[in-house]
């Protein structure tokens, strides 16, 4: 009787999940082609509003469904409620929460949703055969460590995988959309943005490259009363989250705003349990009295409130793209219930114009490779006193660089060979070419992997071998079953055995 009792206990199977959206098909169906290939630590990049707790969960459902033992680990206490609150949704009710004094401690459940800090304290581990890492951009040493030994699968989610040494921790980047692509479906909402009066952090001191959050701290003092006028003007009267430099910042902040007749609170580190359970409470109501909440990082990761729709931004940055990316991200969810058509980003610390072009390039085309993440954190912005933001020539929407994130509208850029019309764009691969163009290789591919590959497993590995060979996601909506085979030259088939090659070594070397 007791064991029939745990099996009906620990039975998973009765979960449901939402339909996934295609891309969160084909990550997932990415992420087993990398296990496949001996990939043990794998890390999934996908925009803020991509669902990544639904993806992390539902690897997670997947292994528990096969009796295997989970944990999905959190790295801030705001994320372990939701986490929770989430899995209860999906009917994955049957989960432990290992942090200190939670009502839901049940160390006894196959699924584990664990704070790093408490796991850190302790030194202890829960049992798992595979492990999600969520917001993996912040690199806690505790996890860091375990991943490199634990014989456990390990997946890492993170909107913004740019934090240095990441392309040590994990073999396999997928790129699992882009802000763009989900901006198309109605995922995201579009950005209007103000910039308004910036801090000024002319020779303000720095550290490490970056402003000194004193020095931000003083020079945001100054205009904080611009803040609160300027959002009376742009902000709507919207729900609203503002990011400053330090506490003392954000407190001066909420007085003002309060002074001024709008429901302002504080949202930090210094934010009791019990204080934050209720401001939340409150925030979360559509109709919430509650206008704007003020935080410096409790807020910026993985806080999910989609009736958000103004972003007020006072903490600037020189090096960190990455944190701009993540403040900014938290009003760009949908909300179609409330009839939420775009999020407005009031600028006072000149952050979109030290990193437009940069941000332009990951909203349209994510992340090449761990490594240029890195760098994208690394690079210190300079300010141009001179510089004005320029429109887009199409729409007129500021600022502009290469590309429009309004209208789509792009500069062409002079072409680095000589184009002959008529002709395809051959394709290389250092001097060798692969193909006549781009139909041409995936009709050799497709061809390949049809030959070689189960029905189930044939669009996992076309991703993979299309993503090998050319550096760029497969061409959103191809099907391979319904494309063309070709005959694979020569140079394509020595490229496919050195791939396979090193797949057979990277298992045995696993």
């Amino acid at each position: 009787m007791s064991t029939l009792f745990a099996e009906q206990k620990y039975d998973y199977s009765t979960s449901t999940f939402p339909t996934p959206r295609p891309f969160q098909v084909t990550a997932h169906e990415a992420l087993r082609q990398g296990f496949r290939e001996g990939h043990k630590n794998q890390l999934i990049c996908s925009a803020t509003g991509s669902g990544k707790s639904y993806l992390g969960l539902r690897i997670i459902y997947e292994a528990l469904t096969r009796g295997k033992k989970a944990v999905f680990v959190c790295d801030r206490t705001t994320l372990i409620n939701q986490t929770s609150e989430t899995a209860d949704q999906y009917g994955l009710s049957k989960h432990g929460v290992v942090q200190a004094q939670h009502p839901r401690r049940n160390s006894a459940y196959p699924f584990q949703i664990a704070s790093i800090q408490t796991i850190a304290k302790r030194e202890y581990w829960p049992e798992a055969d595979v492990i999600v890492i969520d917001e993996a951009h912040t690199q806690h040493s505790e996890w860091v460590n375990h991943v490199m030994q634990t014989k456990a699968a390990v997946v890492a989610l993170s909107a913004t995988p740019f934090s240095a040494g990441l392309g040590k921790i994990f073999t396999n980047l997928i790129n699992a959309t882009t802000m763009h692509e989900l901006t198309e479906s109605g995922v995201l909402v579009p950005m209007r943005i103000f910039s308004c009066k910036r801090v000024d952090m002319t020779g303000a001191a720095t550290s490490g490259g970056e402003w000194t959050d004193k020095a931000a701290e003083q020079r945001g003092m100054e205009i904080v009363g611009d803040v609160v006028s300027e959002w009376v003007k742009y902000g709507e009267g919207r729900k609203t989250i503002c990011f400053g430099a330090t506490i003392a910042h954000c407190e001066e902040i909420a007085r003002q705003f309060n002074e001024a007749g709008v429901m302002a609170a504080v949202f930090t580190s210094k934010t009791t349990a019990s204080e934050r359970e209720s401001l939340l409470k409150e925030y979360r109501k559509n109709d919430s009295m509650l206008r704007v909440l003020v935080s410096v990082e409790a807020l910026a990761k993985g806080f999910d409130v989609p009736t958000v729709s103004c972003v007020i931004d006072c903490r600037p940055l020189r090096k960190s793209l990455s944190t701009a990316i993540q403040m900014w991200g938290r009003g760009l969810r949908s909300s179609p219930d409330t009839g939420k058509t775009n999020c407005i980003l009031i600028d006072h610390s000149g952050n979109i114009i030290r990193f437009l072009d940069d941000y332009t390039n990951i909203y349209f085309n994510g992340l090449d490779s761990l490594d240029s993440g890195e760098k994208l954190d690394k690079d210190v912005r300079k300010d141009d006193d001179s510089y004005e933001p320029k429109g887009c020539p199409s729409c007129g929407y500021k600022p502009f660089s290469s590309r429009c994130m309004s209208c789509g509208f792009e500069m062409k850029k002079p072409a680095l060979h000589e184009h002959i019309p008529g002709e395809s764009n051959e394709i290389f691969l250092g001097k060798k070419k692969l193909a006549d163009d781009t139909s041409h290789l995936l009709q050799q591919l497709s061809g390949y992997v049809r030959k070689h590959s189960a029905p189930d497993k044939q669009a996992g590995r076309m991703w993979h071998l299309y993503k090998k060979i050319t550096g760029k996601d497969l061409p959103r909506g191809f099907n391979v079953a319904a494309c063309p085979a070709a005959e694979i030259t020569p140079n394509v088939a020595n490229k496919i055995r050195s791939l396979n090659i090193a797949f057979v070594r990277g298992k045995k070397t696993a």
